[in-house]
């Protein structure tokens, strides 16, 4: 079946790891399951990115909102994206957002498999 992870856009090394290290004993058919359902839930740190830079000129706080950090959202919301430094932060640090995201994605749709 070959690495079904590398189907993945956007997948970093550490995303990379975490993957093969917590399907390395499914079958295959509970690996085509975990990718079916992981593939739902993932967020591509690219799409990260687009709304971390529309939170500079528009609303800020929605890459929040979109990696599952409601609190952090609602506080850049009412702050101004703590008056635009943690949007410029995120900017920076977009792939280190997703990545904890798809890490607590991982293990929650190898608990549903």
């Amino acid at each position: 079946m070959g690495n079904p992870f590398l189907h993945f856009k956007s997948v970093t090394p550490i995303e990379m790891a975490h993957l093969n290290q917590l399907t390395a004993g499914l079958s295959e058919e509970k690996l085509r399951n975990f990718v079916s359902v992981y593939g739902s839930k993932r967020r591509e740190s690219d799409l990260v990115l687009l709304i971390s830079c529309i939170g500079l000129v528009g609303v800020a706080g929605i890459q929040r909102f979109l990696v599952g950090q409601i609190g952090m959202g609602i506080l850049y919301f009412f702050t101004g994206g703590l008056c635009l430094v943690g949007t410029i932060l995120d900017i920076v640090n977009h792939k280190q957002l997703a990545d904890e995201y798809n890490i607590q994605m991982a293990n929650e749709s190898l608990q549903l498999v």
